[in-house]
């Protein structure tokens, strides 16, 4: 009877959401009913603990944190100065506007941790020069997709904040592990321009322009006081968090009050910016917690029907290969991006797969950067992509759908590269982490 419940809820769920419930209220209405079936009305007395959870959970606590923290970037000018300044050393390579995108998406993915909160800025900023210099529209999409997605799994990164409790393993450890992915993707990405800009995806190389004329040391000047910014972030949280010198959420408030800092010294902090930052914060963690504590009343019913603990005696009766148990729970993550956030995977599915991935002797964090990388590439692809979503909201209208669909679509085969050499080679996870416990 119980696991006919547990599939009730699943089905009730996804109808909901793709009739168009937000996520967040589609999870506590099911939880909510099939909670009455299971516990009857004890079930509110296990809600209010479930809030309660939720609210004061420690790591949860750098979530508006990391978000304010970005959202104060995004409007110091940090991120133009940067992209400036990136340009006066690419801007005479073919594809030279192109392959800085990719490297101010990598320096601001490692500087801000919100996921996809600088796919809109890059735009507004990349978009224009490429344009004019008569990239390929196609190439335009894939690199603004591509690069702005990059917060996934770049450290730090709100989702691995996340990730980190749902799959009960170290977030210091998690970020270590995604370290030289994160890395080999962004090299494989700047690989790709630069190979599809030879090829014509990108015009001819500008003729002069007033940085020309700069000195070397006029040059290096520049680029450090654009760089210095978020190579202070990333030293601040990054470093801290990865090394062990604070946690998540104290590593995120350093974060934050670096940003105020930074903002003011670049001139641009006032009331008004701090206050649309606040908002932009308040409105951005609201929509994460409220999904994150759907998530946590979904999960703590379906548990409470044992559906799960059978499933896993069925799975274990079998005896099926651990390497066909990993590819099926990858195969369900990639599936469920299609129509589901992020935040919304890791909740449903992480709680669910865990145990199974524990028992089967996979190391968690191994499997947890997979997981990571699979959520990018289902993020990017066609044709329910958030990533072109974004897009399509800076993006001008000469641009269509189907120059993003077709620009983003190599970079999804580049992920499955990635994906497969993470699989293939677990020590590009773990030899970092292993190297750090050390210390």
């Amino acid at each position: 009877m119980m696991e006919i419940v547990a599939l009730i809820m699943f089905v009730a769920l996804f109808a909901l959401i793709l009739t168009g419930v937000q996520v967040a209220f589609a999870l506590m209405a099911v939880a909510t009913v099939g909670g009455l079936v299971v516990f009857g009305d004890s079930v509110f007395h296990q809600f209010v603990g479930k809030i309660e959870d939720v609210a004061t959970n420690f790591i949860l606590a750098a979530v508006p944190l990391f978000v304010f923290m970005g959202a104060m970037l995004e409007r110091s000018g940090i991120a133009e100065d940067l992209f400036s300044a990136i340009r006066i050393w690419t801007r005479k390579l073919r594809g030279g506007v192109a392959v800085g995108t990719v490297l101010m998406a990598i320096v601001f993915a490692a500087s801000t941790g919100v996921v996809g909160a600088t796919e809109s800025l890059i735009g507004l900023l990349a978009i224009p020069p490429m344009l004019q210099q008569g990239y390929k529209k196609s190439l335009i999409s894939g690199t603004i997709c591509a690069g702005g997605s990059l917060g996934t799994v770049i450290p730090p990164s709100i989702i691995i904040i996340l990730l980190g409790p749902l799959a009960d393993v170290s977030v210091g450890d998690l970020m270590a592990g995604m370290i030289i992915p994160g890395l080999l993707l962004g090299f494989f990405y700047l690989t790709y321009v630069l190979v599809a800009s030879a090829m014509g995806g990108a015009g001819p190389r500008l003729e002069h322009d007033p940085a020309d004329d700069m000195s070397l040391s006029e040059k290096l000047v520049l680029s450090a006081k654009a760089l210095l910014p978020p190579l202070v972030l990333i030293s601040a949280v990054l470093g801290s968090i990865v090394t062990g010198a604070a946690s998540p959420t104290e590593a995120a408030g350093i974060g934050a009050a670096c940003a105020v800092v930074l903002a003011a010294l670049h001139g641009k902090l006032n009331l008004r910016m701090l206050w649309h930052s606040l908002v932009q914060t308040l409105s951005v963690t609201t929509m994460i917690m409220f999904i994150v504590l759907g998530g946590s009343l979904f999960t703590g019913v379906l548990l409470g029907t044992g559906a799960l603990w059978n499933v896993q005696d069925a799975i274990s009766a079998m005896d099926v290969p651990t390497w066909v148990l990993i590819l099926t729970f990858l195969g369900i993550v990639f599936a469920a991006g299609f129509f589901l956030e992020w935040i919304s995977i890791l909740l449903i599915f992480v709680p669910i797969f865990m145990p199974f991935i524990k028992a089967a002797g996979v190391d968690p964090v191994w499997f947890s950067v997979l997981v990571l990388i699979t959520v990018q590439t289902s993020y990017m692809t066609p044709p329910m992509a958030p990533a072109i979503f974004y897009l399509r909201g800076v993006a001008p209208k000469e641009i269509t759908l189907k120059h993003m669909y077709a620009g983003v679509m190599p970079f999804v085969i580049i992920q499955f590269v990635l994906l497969g050499i993470v699989a293939v080679f677990p020590v590009t996870v773990l030899w970092l982490p292993s190297i750090l416990l050390g210390f």
